[in-house]
């Protein structure tokens, strides 16, 4: 198959996300007072309501209503003020009742959007976006100098019962190809579940990746859902479909189902771009199905011919009355809205003067952005100066640290925001040297001491002095004059050489700043 980027010149993806978040900060299930217990003993958390038995009525969970409101006030959705359950039917062990109770066409929530701001390595895998120029817009985007901003609509956000979850033994991953037997837990079934449809308006896998990284981060800011993609808290149905560059009309869409990862979102949506490419350039037909992406062959595999809305047979569920929502309810939801990543990262960059690219990242996770406002809060009269380096050490080395020790929170290191303030105050001082702000922060977080005491203790204060340093610049370029003539006769490159030899010298503990600048003026 031919390569992405390649793919995308010819071709236009048109990719729409479902996006499905377990409510998992509440006690207890949707329509059934059953305890949320993420790995419970298999079939301990069920009851009449939950399995479906003969009799039994469901009862919705205000507190779930509470939490969906909210989830569309935080993407810009219309709140309905009527809607309803409907049973969604299918045969299928995961389900004991047969049916799933979900919402139909009018959801609690309605037509929102989220405005996604695409920059660096992202940005290029949107063709049309290289065309333009700053400001300038063509459909959902908007040029911008580092990338673009594309508006993204949201058509709903519906309510709905998770399905159980089914174990299968023998089969490779624990896929049900090749497995001898299957084993369901019921614990699940019944838990309330949001999810989030998007438009058709998403046209890369970096698009759909950073969608769904920004709806994580909002719906963690929240407080709805832990989130966890690897308990299954948090998934991604990604429906994809190829059109002909300059055409309108869409193409046949694949699904890939449950996607838990945002690497494997993106290289799944990748490779079924590439795939479809081959398959119409070949003169073959795309089917509408769902597939399955098996990361460890890096494919997508068939699972099922797409089912329809009538393959589901959807109707009013009986056993519930429409829900009405007042104006006094959504306004009481309202005013539990806490500050938003978006509105949080406007806010630095407007009172710390952030670049937009450090503020959103720093927003990403709401740790981080914690511990950067104890850090200027720290900082006092110098927040304004040192706002940028302290970003700088968070998005960069804390980020690396806490990406390469799994399970780790920054709340658990020894670096707090007055220890991060002093790293980043001796580097700006040019007390040590970037190089040695990193060697001190790996430090800090292995001997729990503070940057200040690290740094004398080893020895690495800086000499700043220029007339010491100087002293030792006239002394290298004396011994080596045959090293000067060459520079001076073209090869600038012997630059780095005498910075060495002067550092070596000083015993690592010259300024090299400061030696470039003496060496520029001697070596002329």
């Amino acid at each position: 198959m031919r390569a992405l980027e390649e793919v995308l010149r010819d071709w236009e993806a048109v990719i729409g996300l479902e996006i499905h978040a377990e409510l998992t900060t509440l006690e207890t299930k949707m329509f059934c007072g059953c305890k949320l217990e993420f790995g419970a003993p298999p079939n301990t958390h069920t009851c009449p309501v939950c399995l479906g038995l003969p009799g039994a009525l469901p009862v919705p969970n205000k507190a779930a209503i509470e939490s969906i409101v909210l989830a569309g006030l935080a993407t810009n959705c219309d709140i309905e003020r009527r809607s309803m359950f409907y049973r969604k039917n299918y045969m299928y062990p995961d389900m004991a009742k047969n049916f799933q109770t979900t919402q139909g066409p009018v959801a609690f929530c309605m037509r929102g959007h989220l405005d996604l701001a695409v920059d660096g390595p992202a940005a290029r895998e949107r063709v049309d976006a290289a065309a333009l120029s700053e400001g300038e817009a063509r459909g959902n985007i908007v040029r911008t100098a580092e990338g673009y901003t594309a508006h993204v609509g949201i058509t709903r956000i519906h309510m709905e019962e998770d399905a159980g979850k089914m174990v299968h033994v023998g089969g490779g991953e624990g896929r049900i190809a090749g497995a001898t037997h299957s084993l369901v837990d019921y614990n699940r079934a019944g838990t309330p579940l949001i999810e989030l449809v998007t438009e058709p308006d998403l046209r890369t896998p970096e698009e759909a990746r950073l969608f769904m990284q920004k709806l994580r981060q909002i719906y963690l800011a929240i407080g709805i859902s832990d989130c966890s993609m690897e308990e299954g808290s948090l998934r991604c149905d990604g429906n994809v479909s190829l059109r002909r560059r300059g055409e309108a009309e869409f193409g046949v869409k694949t699904e890939l189902k449950n996607m838990n990862s945002f690497k494997n979102l993106h290289d799944g949506l990748a490779y079924e771009i590439c795939r479809q490419a081959e398959v119409l350039e070949e003169g073959g037909r795309v089917l509408q199905e769902t597939r399955h992406w098996d990361p460890s062959a890096k494919r997508t595999i068939v699972m099922r011919t797409k089912e329809t809305a009538d393959d589901y047979r959807l109707f009013p569920e009986p056993d519930l009355a429409p829900y009405d929502l007042s104006e006094e309810f959504i306004e009481h939801v309202r005013a539990k809205l806490p500050e938003l990543p978006d509105a949080r990262a406007a806010r630095f960059e407007r009172d710390f003067g952030l670049s937009p690219y450090d503020a959103r990242h720093l927003v990403e996770s709401a740790e981080v952005a914690v511990f950067f406002e104890a850090c200027m809060d720290e900082a006092a009269a110098e927040a304004g100066a040192l706002a940028k380096p302290v970003a700088n050490l968070l998005i960069n080395d804390v980020t690396a640290h806490l990406n390469a020790h799994a399970g780790e929170a920054l709340a658990d290191l020894p670096l707090t925001p007055a220890r991060a303030v002093e790293l980043v105050r001796l580097v700006s001082e040019d007390a040590i040297s970037s190089k040695q702000g990193k060697e001190v922060f790996a430090a800090v977080l292995a001997e729990d001491k503070d940057p200040a005491d690290i740094v004398e203790a080893r020895g690495m204060r800086q000499v700043s002095d220029a007339g010491a340093i100087e002293a030792v610049v006239d002394a290298v370029l004396a011994a080596n004059p045959d090293k000067v003539a060459q520079y001076q006769g073209g090869k600038t490159g012997l630059i780095g050489f005498f910075v060495g030899q002067c550092m070596k010298e000083m015993r690592g503990q010259g300024n090299p700043k400061v030696i470039n600048e003496l060496l520029a003026k001697r070596l002329g």
